[in-house]
């Protein structure tokens, strides 16, 4: 039959085929189907796929693709971005499916970075670096070796560490280079904060102290306790110093002249943690701004006015078991929200609102373990032989990291997290889980002491990799 002569009986065909019934026209179908030869079968087994199944995401105009994509979960969407070059160019052209992946991980999401593709590589970072929490290969430890004896106290700021010993001195450390920038001579340090300026520093020998870094020289020495000063906090805003002492008070200093304020009594055990921090949330006794002074021993957590009366009385006192059954570990986290403290049923976390306990995240496996960072996604534990991440969504521990040989203080000293300068608090203050793109992840130093080094548990470790602003390759990966 000629080209033309067929093409005026196919048009034909075609017109009385659309005016039969479904049932007429599967007949039809089925009758053509038994004259055909292995050609035409062939024909039809090769292309019968792509005439059945018709490609909605390539047909559909984007927005409504965009608007079903929402509907599938991260893993699915890479799984589906593996089905055609086509397929993988729309999802990851998505935006909103992958801040809403990023933002379900616990990342603070920047709305002014609209590029889909970043979101996507930030995703699968974050996917490789929680893979490696579970696998435990996330973390690399080092030491800062320079006390000659065993180191009691650690602070961090600012990309600096502070050490201070029992052989009489205090050490200020570049985090990034491990140098030792000052090295003054102190008394005993059972506990140590500091500034650009200035070191104030608690000590065994029942004094706090306020040294110059750059002379070495001590401007203040604060005497009255007549125990151990476990803690102390300060404030040059209110020219306020705090401190707590194994001989169960809390004393409120003057901080530029010396003198005391205050002492506040009410605990009946040693004072292990003093904290002098601002509220963010309106509470029952306080507004968003106010400055809040905790307290903390073996079995309470207290809440002080901050003022000059003699004799004040106690605002708050928190605890988790009314006959003292119930003992609290020596460390205390307070954000300007929550107040989360461990026990030995677990993390206890109260509303600063409210005063309420919100939550008891239990951790069966491993008992009595102590706090040392909480966030709204992660919390960082140790007990006497490992640090573990806890991931508070599921309140799973889903790493751990062999801890070097250490005392551990019964006031809690012997530990520290810290963060990278210029990032965002990886847990989630220690807000939002990761740090905020397109900004360098945030580096995590645990810092442990109790001999005569300090050793540095260091997430992520430093690597070289060709990814954005710090990443690794094209995921990301953590270290504890």
């Amino acid at each position: 039959m000629e080209r033309k002569d067929f093409e005026t009986w196919l048009d034909n065909i075609s017109v009385t085929f659309l005016s039969l019934t479904d049932l007429q026209k599967n007949e039809t179908l089925d009758h053509l189907i038994s004259l055909s030869g292995a050609v035409q079968l062939r024909h039809l087994s090769n292309n019968l796929e792509t005439l059945l199944k018709r490609d909605f995401l390539k047909l559909l105009p984007l927005e409504l693709s965009f608007y079903l994509l929402k509907w599938l979960d991260p893993q699915t969407l890479l799984t589906c971005c593996l089905v055609s070059k086509q397929w993988n160019k729309v999802i990851s052209a998505c935006t909103e499916v992958w801040q809403t992946a990023c933002k379900n991980l616990g990342w603070q999401i920047d709305d002014s970075v609209q590029d889909a593709l970043h979101w996507k590589k930030v995703y699968l970072k974050a996917i490789l670096r929680m893979k490696q929490l579970e696998d435990h290969e996330a973390f690399e430890t080092s030491s800062l070796i320079g006390h000659s004896a065993r180191v009691y106290a650690l602070y961090y700021k600012d990309g600096l560490l502070c050490t201070g010993s029992d052989d009489l001195s205090a050490k200020l450390w570049d985090v990034s280079t491990g140098q030792c920038v000052y090295g003054i001579q102190t008394h005993t340090c059972a506990a140590v904060k500091f500034d650009e300026q200035k070191l104030v520093t608690g000590s065994f020998d029942n004094t706090v102290a306020c040294w110059e870094w750059s002379s070495g020289a001590r401007t203040q020495h604060f005497r009255g306790h007549t125990g151990a000063v476990f803690s102390v906090d300060y404030n040059d805003e209110l020219d306020i110093l705090v401190s707590g002492s194994a001989d169960f008070t809390v004393k409120v200093w003057a901080l530029s002249a010396g003198t005391c304020l205050n002492t506040l009594t009410g605990h009946t055990e040693w004072v292990t943690k003093v904290v002098l921090q601002k509220c963010k949330v309106k509470s029952l006794l306080h507004s968003p701004g106010d400055y809040i002074l905790l307290s903390a021993d073996k079995y309470e957590i207290k809440i002080w006015p901050i003022g000059r009366e003699i004799n004040c009385k106690c605002l708050k006192t928190l605890s988790v078991s009314e006959d003292r059954s119930i003992c609290l570990q020596p460390r205390l986290h307070f954000d300007g929200k929550y107040i989360v403290c461990s026990s030995a049923l677990g993390l206890y976390q109260w509303d600063f609102a409210s005063y309420d306990i919100l939550r008891v995240i239990k951790t069966p496996e491993i008992a009595n373990l102590a706090l040392l960072g909480f966030g709204d996604i992660f919390a960082l534990l140790f007990d006497n032989r490992y640090l573990y991440i806890m991931d508070l969504r599921t309140e799973s521990l889903i790493s751990r990291w062999p801890l070097p040989e250490y005392r551990k203080s019964k006031r809690g000293s012997s530990f520290l997290a810290a963060k990278r300068p210029g990032s965002m608090d990886w847990m989630g203050t220690m807000t939002r889980a990761w740090s905020s793109p397109p900004a360098c992840p945030t580096t995590v130093f645990i810092w442990c002491c109790g001999r005569s080094t300090a050793d540095a548990t260091r997430w992520p470790p430093p690597t070289v990799g060709a990814g954005a602003a710090g990443f690794q390759c094209d995921l990301w990966q953590p270290t504890a």
